[in-house]
């Protein structure tokens, strides 16, 4: 069972603190001009119009990789995690947990390894998850490894120097859906199949599905095949399988980015979440980008406002025990 720690929505174009901290967002980079719809946006990206981000193609020598280390094996299949971990490092330090996208179907926990290596050389542990991908593996397959995942880091956290104090669930897309699972959900079923805690003190969602029980995801074919049964069929799953259905007012800070022409998760996914969470009073953050698409992080400018929020929200939420006061 997980523990919890204690830790909108005004809509506005870029951003706003529900809990009326914009210290976040001061001196962010500007977002670029948007577009009128995620066709435009894409074929500027296409035509080289704007700048895309370059992912790394190693780990830098001042990170210890700890690359396909197995922490569960769910059905017959054997789930891995990459750790960075920055060189010097003997004390328990944040830790950040990486979740990829691609439509809970698709995607590779090598997917983020720029965020990996980026977030290790500033000081945090960071790591990439591995999880069982749908049709062949339905709702809660996901889920519970996810939840696997966490609870091995916290059992292995001296082996790796993560503080089980603080730790983060960052993911896009369908990883942005499993990170704000991780941090709200307390349902057993749903928990980690071998037991033990699994709970984030952060969670920072890029473009997730927030409501699998709205009718565009109802009749999604990512959704179906995730849940593995139609939303007649199973309407009580889907509402199992939605992050804002297991929200209440324990859960932890919540930093989202959403691009208002999102093609593939409408911004109103983040929109409600953003106002529920500020209904029940807990820390909430919320870039929303106007013009711009889902998977919007690869272009480099929103890619370098992005990273510039984030690293003020895990300041704040999970410090790095120099910037501790």
């Amino acid at each position: 069972m997980k523990r919890q720690t204690l830790s909108i929505v005004v809509l506005v174009v870029l951003s706003f603190s529900a809990v009326a901290e914009p210290d976040l967002f001061d001196g962010a980079p500007a977002a670029p001009p948007g577009y009128e719809d995620h066709l435009k946006a894409q074929g500027a990206v296409l035509s080289g119009k704007v700048a895309m981000v370059e992912p790394p193609t190693s780990v830098p020598d001042s990170i210890v990789f700890h690359d396909d280390v197995e922490y569960a094996n769910h059905d017959g299949t054997s789930l891995s995690i990459d750790l960075f971990v920055p060189k010097g490092v003997t004390k328990p330090t944040p830790t950040l947990v990486f979740i990829h996208g691609g439509g809970w179907s698709g995607g590779k926990k090598e997917d983020y390894l720029y965020y990996n290596v980026k977030f290790a050389e500033l000081g945090y542990v960071t790591a990439s998850v591995q999880y069982r991908l749908s049709p062949a593996n339905t709702f809660p397959a996901a889920v519970q490894d996810v939840n696997s995942a966490l609870a091995w880091l916290r059992k292995n956290a001296d082996t790796y120097h993560v503080d089980v104090k603080n730790i983060a669930a960052i993911g896009g897309s369908a990883g942005g859906h499993l990170s704000l699972m991780a941090g709200y959900s307390q349902d057993p079923e749903l928990d980690s199949l071998e037991g033990g805690d699994s709970s984030v003190q952060a969670i920072v969602n890029f473009y997730g599905v927030v409501d699998c029980t709205v009718p565009i995801a109802q009749e999604a074919r990512e959704v179906t095949d995730f849940i593995g049964k139609s939303y007649e069929d199973a309407a009580d799953k889907y509402a199992q399988a939605s992050p804002i259905h297991h929200l209440d007012k324990t859960d932890p800070p919540t930093l989202t980015f959403h691009g208002t022409v999102d093609e593939l998760v409408p911004i109103d996914q983040a929109d409600v979440l953003h106002a529920k969470l500020d209904e029940l009073g807990i820390a909430n953050y919320y870039d929303r980008i106007e013009g711009w698409p889902h998977s919007m992080d690869v272009v480099q400018p929103i890619n370098d406002r992005c990273c510039y929020i984030l690293e003020r929200f895990l300041a704040k939420h999970l410090p790095l025990p120099g910037d501790r006061k």
